[in-house]
């Protein structure tokens, strides 16, 4: 295939998943190329082959990380990329810089009552409680082996650091706290620790200490999948998923009811007593493993001492001799730091929960350009908080405290897109990493620290409350040739968390381009250093970026001002690639063009090029002359840029002199190189075909919407009146259970939260339901097929069967299955009446996870749920991996014709969609969902809960009401229910 910008070959590459050969280390396929350029970070960097190389380690450990967040239900709204690799010279010779060893930071933003912040101090005979997965023998290493130099730690120590993960099980634990914490002042749990590094020899000693007692263990009572461990292998392993707890003497009833009714492995293994005395008996051991005073373990630890000596960077200037400004501009936007992270971000759910307000992605045609994730506070709320992250590495080979304060204000920068007022709202994690012991780096670290933690953050009137690091990034090894080593640079990862007052006043990179301006506002400086256009170049500049807090809090505060005001139609901050890069991707989230100016008195490649700190705004043109007032009088500078249009080119001119031009679809084939090629090693490369195509095809994207006249939008909450009891369906691993609830709430119903176990054991039975939804998640993780161990516990189980078979055949009961529920309840069509077309789903076409915004239609169908809904056309969430209908073409049509159809993927003409990635998995005809033959079980794959308010879209087309269409499902199910639903 091939597209502008480029021609589109695979290299070496045979089918999907394409490894390198055995004992290749320097692989790399390029998806691809544009003509007369030379990418200089595709040559691999030569690694012994017990290290894996970045191509390995950026196509398999997202996965892993994905696939750990999707299956507990959590969605992954943020991230960084940094690819960098460096010759620095120093007074001590030259060392290889770059990231050999790399840096991943997952994690989020929690909120909590007030009275659930404070831990209750436990008197006497406390039972302390290991909750969650049983113990093994890995992470015994742990800390010992994460704090090595790679390369430097013996096998056996790196085997003992190994990890697993079980995500389920982590949903599990989930779900009790999550049941113990909503009972309020109630709540049985009374002290909670995490199990992490030094696994339960560090949390249940922490846990006695924090609590002010003393405590008596039990070996013997702590749950092991191996029985061989020794009692320090069982005491000091670091297996995950665990928690230990102090539990209300007088609730560990109710507690251990909650376990059994989730599932959740738990287990008393002490009994806390007021002598400050930690013993920890073990009936093979003739004495106590741990027998100490309390204070003996948590004595003063004595302070470290590091004694280093600055190194400074050798004086140099950039040298652009031998690049043209149109040469400079495709290679920063094609490289692995600024371009496209599509690839990363479509395999990862940004939909669960239905609290997400903005993702990564932006506009009708869902490119990755936002620069922070929003999510409400709770369902149906206005307020919010906002989320991102920042980071300068490689300034720090310049100026490491430089390189910390830019971090901070990218951070910043990247969050006031959206309305939170005084800067002092956000809130900072810093993550600090160095190559400790390395000549030069301690004094790095401490200039960083100082810079940030004493000076610049409390001139901000910014916290940092948390944090973490890692003291190890360096990588060595031997071979014939020698001895070598790759340092990574001083590194700090800020991330920012700030509440929001409204979250649909945030803005974002798309442009409306109707009467309106760009414009640049930045602080006056245009220093090259560090950058994207130097490191393409080959060439280094010691003129470092920075930034003084005053700059800072007064930019930030006049776009809070103008968001408030409603005067911000779009937002973009400049870093990585510079301005050039920030309105390029304004182009591709908008498919709009706009011919820029430069200033006459600018050195074009240091204004396009620099990464200072700033930002671009699009404005209506009569507000230019405020903003610039206002700028001015804030010591900010104001650059008026240009204004968009419907060409798709984008071209520079400085006076009369032309400088650039280009079509958004060529730089965007560009900017997409990378994110492609990676995709199209991993997945299938069909797939990632069609995709590339749609980045230079023509299509209105997510606009080509259309909603029926007949149904009236249920604006407001239904209270009071008839409320039917609906069962909202879950089983272990199941995470969409609570916006499900929401919707049928919304509507009028009684959300009962049923739990398969509950049937199991007889605290519940269907027959006092009319109603059931099943919900999506991972239930028994998927491991025997997606929904296929949830369905086989009922079709296996004669009085599940029987209660499930009563509940289809009673008249008058209405069922949904989404996403997992509806690969659950595919399989049990031989207990549904008129279901002979259910069939079991299978693996996605693209043989990947697919979390997208897509466009499906509603044809006319025998679904009650969709009844008066027919001819709908509207955006919809996907996030599943088997959502494949293994119907022939043939036959998906022939069941649109009998009406037994209840959802398809649409183009934005109303046609059914059959490529990628319109089609996300490769179902035949568009097929997304089904109806039995009286309409009374509709299954689909999307998820319409997670969609039926506006501010759940990450991009609502014009004119969307604060309810959507989705709603409407949700409403038919009462009115059917009810028995108010019309036959017309």
């Amino acid at each position: 295939a091939t597209g502008a910008g480029g021609e589109i070959r695979d290299e070496g590459a045979t089918g999907r998943g394409a490894k390198p050969k055995a004992g290749m280390t320097g692989f790399s396929v390029n998806y691809l190329r544009i003509p007369g350029l030379e990418m200089p970070w595709e040559q691999d960097l030569a690694l012994p082959s017990r290290l894996a190389s970045s191509l390995q380690i950026m196509l398999e450990g997202p996965i892993g990380g994905a696939s750990f967040n999707n299956e507990f239900g959590r969605p992954n709204l943020n991230g960084y990329f940094r690819a960098f690799e460096q010759i620095e010279s120093t007074e001590a010779g030259q060392r290889r810089r770059g990231y050999v060893k790399p840096i991943m930071i997952a994690g989020g933003l929690g909120s909590i009552s007030d009275g659930q912040v404070d831990k209750v101090p436990f008197r006497e005979g406390t039972p302390l409680i290991v909750l969650g997965g049983p113990a093994l023998l890995i992470g015994l290493g742990g800390g010992a082996a994460s704090s090595s130099d790679e390369g430097t730690s013996g096998s056996d120590l790196d085997f003992a650091s190994v990890q697993r993960a079980n995500p389920e099980m982590e949903r599990r634990c989930q779900e009790v706290i999550d049941q113990c914490w909503s009972r309020g002042t109630e709540n049985p749990i009374w002290f909670i620790h995490d199990v992490g590094a030094g696994g339960l020899s560090n949390a249940l000693p922490e846990l006695v200490k924090d609590g002010g007692v003393g405590a008596t263990f039990s070996m013997d009572a702590i749950p092991r999948l191996d029985p061989s461990l020794s009692p320090l292998e069982l005491w000091c392993n670091e297996a995950q998923e665990r928690y230990v707890l102090a539990v209300n003497p007088e609730s560990l009833a109710l507690f251990e009811s909650l376990c059994e009714r989730e599932r959740c492995p738990y287990a008393i293994v002490g009994y806390a007593s007021d002598a400050p005395h930690l013993e920890v008996s073990d009936s093979v051991s003739p004495q106590s493993p741990v027998d100490l005073p309390v204070d003996v373990l948590f004595g003063k630890p004595p302070k470290m001492h590091r004694i280093d000596h600055r190194q400074y960077a050798e004086s140099q200037t950039a040298q652009w001799d031998t690049l043209s400004f149109e040469s400079l501009a495709h290679r920063v936007i094609s490289h692995p730091t600024v371009a496209s992270k599509q690839f990363l971000i479509t395999i990862g759910d940004r939909s669960v929960t239905g609290l997400v307000h903005q993702d990564q992605m932006v506009g009708p045609w869902q490119r990755p350009v936002a620069d922070c994730a929003v999510t409400h506070t709770s369902l149906g709320s206005v307020t919010g908080e906002a989320m991102a992250m920042g980071e300068r590495t490689p300034l720090a080979l310049i100026d490491a405290a430089a390189s910390a304060r830019m971090a901070v204000a990218e951070t910043v920068m990247n969050l006031a897109g959206t309305t939170i007022g005084p800067i002092g709202q956000v809130k900072l994690s810093a993550n600090w990493m160095c190559a400790a012991g390395t000549p030069g780096e301690d004094a790095r670290l401490y200039d960083a620290v100082a810079a940030v933690g004493r000076d610049f953050c409390p001139k901000l009137g910014i916290c940092i409350p948390v944090g973490k690091d890692s003291m190890s990034m360096k990588t060595r090894w031997s071979d014939s040739a020698g001895t070598h080593e790759v340092i990574g640079p001083m590194s700090l990862i800020c991330s920012g968390f700030a509440p929001i007052r409204d979250v649909e006043k945030t803005v974002t990179p798309l442009l409306s381009g109707d009467e309106t301006v760009l414009v640049a506002l930045d602080l006056g400086h245009s220093r090259l250093g560090g950058s994207i256009a130097c490191e393409v170049a080959q060439t280094q500049d010691t003129q470092c970026p920075d930034i003084a807090p005053e700059s800072l809090v007064a930019c930030f505060n006049l776009l809070q001002r103008w968001l408030e005001e409603s005067r911000i139609l779009a937002y973009h901050d400049r870093s990585d690639g510079g301005l050039f890069t920030t309105v390029a991707e304004m182009l591709f989230a908008s498919r709009k063009g706009v011919t820029l100016e430069t200033p006459v008195d600018a050195d074009p490649l240091a204004f396009w090029f620099n990464e200072e700190i700033g930002c671009v705004l699009e404005i209506n043109r009569e507000d230019w002359d405020d903003l610039a007032a206002e700028a001015v009088s804030h010591n900010l500078t104001l650059h008026w840029l240009g204004i968009p249009d419907d060409s798709e080119k984008l071209v520079i001119h400085q006076g009369d002199e032309f400088i650039f031009e280009d079509s958004r679809a060529a730089l965007e084939m560009s900017w997409s190189a990378v994110s492609l090629a990676m995709a199209r090693l991993r997945d299938d490369p069909a797939c990632v075909d069609q995709e590339a195509q749609t980045i230079v095809t023509a299509t209105d994207g997510l606009q080509g919407v259309a909603s029926t006249e007949t149904y009236k939008p249920l604006e407001r909450p239904r209270r009071g009146g008839q409320r039917p009891q609906i069962a909202i369906l879950r089983e272990q691993g199941v995470n969409g259970h609570v916006e499900m609830a929401y919707a049928f709430d919304y509507c009028g119903f009684d959300a009962v939260d049923v739990h398969m176990s509950d049937l199991m054991s007889g605290r519940r039975d269907l027959a006092h339901f009319d109603a059931l939804a099943a919900c999506g998640g991972f239930s028994y993780g998927d491991v025997l097929g997606a929904g296929s161990g949830w369905a086989r516990s009922v079709l296996f189980n004669p009085a599940l069967s029987a209660m499930f078979e009563a509940f289809f055949k009673r008249e008058g009961t209405i069922a949904l299955g989404v996403c997992n529920g509806c690969q659950m309840m595919a399989q049990l069509a031989p207990l549904i009446p008129g279901a002979g077309h259910f069939k079991p789903l299978q693996r996605n076409q693209s043989q990947q996870f697919e979390a997208r915004s897509t466009l499906v239609s509603l044809p006319q169908s025998r679904s009650i749920l969709l009844k008066g809904l027919a001819g709908t056309r509207f955006p919809i969430a996907v996030a599943h991996g088997e959502g494949r209908f293994p119907h022939a073409s043939s036959e998906a049509e022939q069941l649109l014709d009998q009406g037994l159809v209840s959802l398809q993927y649409s183009n934005p003409e109303g046609e059914p969609e059959l490529n990628y990635p319109g089609n996300p998995n490769g179902s035949a005809f568009g097929l997304a969902g089904l109806c039995s033959d009286d309409g009374r079980v509709t299954l689909m794959m999307p998820h319409p809960e997670r969609v039926v308010l506006r501010s759940q879209l990450s991009y609502a087309p014009s004119g969307t009401a604060r309810v959507t269409p989705w709603m409407g499902l949700f409403d038919n199910a009462w009115q059917f229910v009810t028995g108010q639903l019309s036959d017309a």
